[in-house]
C-alpha cells in the first residue's frame, strides 16, 4: 500500500530480458536501506526487490505488468518515480494507492502557468472500462506515474492535473512532454462503487 507521495527518483542502470519478464536494475538514495522482498512503487507500479548490491537494486516486471504500464518503454538512464510502502501509524498525505496500475495515458498538452505546470492526459475509455471504475471525476484523486494528484476538468477520456514546482523538480514530471506515456491508477474507492453498481445492474 502506498500514498502517492514520491520519495525520490531512481535511475535505470541496466535492463535484462528473461523470457517475457524484464529485470530492471536501478540506483537511488535509499538503496542501503532496502531488503530483499521489499515492495517499492516504480512510476506507480508495485514491484518486489529481488537482488541487491551496495549501490543498486533489481526488480522484475512480468508480462501483465508490462502490458498495462509504461515500464516496457524504459531505457537505461531514464528516471523513475519511487516510493516505499506506507508505514502503519503515519499520516496519509496523498490517497490510498495500491501500486496496481490500471492502464496508460498519453500527455497531450503541457502549459506553463507562471509558477506551476498543467498537464493534460488522454486515455482509452470504453463502457466496460467505465463500469470497472476506470474514469476520473472533478476534484477526485488519480495516481499518475506514482504521484497522487487532484483531477481538473475531466472529460470522458481526458483530465488535467496541476503540478507545483516542488513536484515538478523532484519527480519525473519534468521529463514529461507531449506524447509521453504515463501510468494511471484510478481511485480504488471509485472502482469499488462503479463495479458494485455494475454488478447490481446485472442482477436486477
Amino acid at each position: 500500500m502506498f500514498s502517492g507521495i514520491v520519495e525520490t527518483t531512481a535511475t535505470v542502470v541496466a535492463i535484462e530480458q528473461e523470457q517475457d519478464n524484464l529485470h530492471f536494475t536501478l540506483t537511488c538514495p535509499f538503496v542501503s536501506e532496502l531488503k530483499i522482498d521489499q515492495s517499492i512503487a516504480h512510476n506507480g507500479v508495485c514491484l518486489t526487490v529481488v537482488r541487491l548490491t551496495d549501490d543498486t537494486y533489481t526488480v522484475t516486471a512480468m508480462r501483465e505488468t508490462l502490458e498495462r504500464s509504461n515500464l516496457g518503454l524504459l531505457r537505461v538512464g531514464d528516471e523513475v518515480n519511487v516510493e516505499r510502502s506506507m508505514q502503519m501509524g503515519g499520516r496519509l498525505d496523498g490517497h490510498i494507492v495500491q501500486g496496481h496500475v490500471d492502464q496508460t495515458a498519453r500527455c497531450i498538452r503541457v502549459e506553463d502557468q507562471q509558477g506551476s505546470h498543467e498537464f493534460t492526459f488522454e486515455y482509452e475509455s470504453t463502457p466496460e472500462m467505465v463500469s470497472r471504475g476506470y474514469f476520473t471525476v472533478d476534484k477526485g484523486s488519480v495516481c499518475v506515474n506514482g504521484v497522487s494528484l487532484t483531477v481538473c476538468r475531466p472529460t470522458k477520456n481526458t483530465f488535467a492535473v496541476c503540478i507545483i514546482p516542488y513536484t515538478f523538480d523532484n519527480t519525473n514530471f519534468h521529463a514529461i512532454n507531449v506524447g509521453t506515456v504515463v501510468n494511471l491508477e484510478f481511485d480504488i474507492l471509485g472502482k469499488y462503487i462503479a463495479q458494485y453498481q455494475a454488478r447490481m445492474t446485472e442482477l436486477a
